[in-house]
């Protein structure tokens, strides 16, 4: 079984970051979970509003909890309030149905983490966790293939 090592979620929050400061983005926040749903790695920059950290976990947590990347999460979400509502109450509101939550998958697909990213546009976000994924030689999901 592969797992998401340590190093491997390092680069992936230094090169989201390093994505976002050179696209001139806002200050982000990118949380690293691994497939367990633990933050095993996290940074947020100087001048990232207070709630960042929590949506940023959000983003990732849902999407791993769902399976899905937050594409997908959304669309869901969008179709109808009782998904929302029931997503809520089962995840004691910790969910954050959005583009900027991706899933990393091993080269055999398997989804072995999520990130979530939170400062920004989601789609900026959502692009700093691809570039981030990418750069440890790892597979995003955002769930735009569904």
């Amino acid at each position: 079984m592969t797992i998401l090592t340590l190093a491997q979620a390092s680069t992936i929050v230094d090169k989201a970051l390093e994505h976002g400061r050179q696209a001139k983005f806002k200050p982000l926040a990118v949380a690293v979970l691994d497939a367990g749903g633990h933050l095993i790695a996290f940074k947020r920059e100087d001048g990232s509003s207070i709630l960042r950290p929590q949506i940023a976990q959000g983003k990732a947590w849902g999407t791993l909890g769902l399976g899905f990347g937050g594409r997908e999460f959304a669309r869901r979400v969008q179709s109808g309030p009782a998904f929302l509502t029931a997503l809520m109450v089962a995840s004691e509101g910790k969910v954050v149905p959005a583009a900027g939550g991706v899933l990393i998958r091993a080269a055999d697909r398997t989804i072995i983490g999520a990130v979530g990213i939170s400062g920004d546009t989601s789609d900026n976000d959502e692009a700093c966790a691809v570039a981030g994924i990418k750069a440890a030689g790892l597979t995003a999901d955002t769930g735009e293939q569904i």
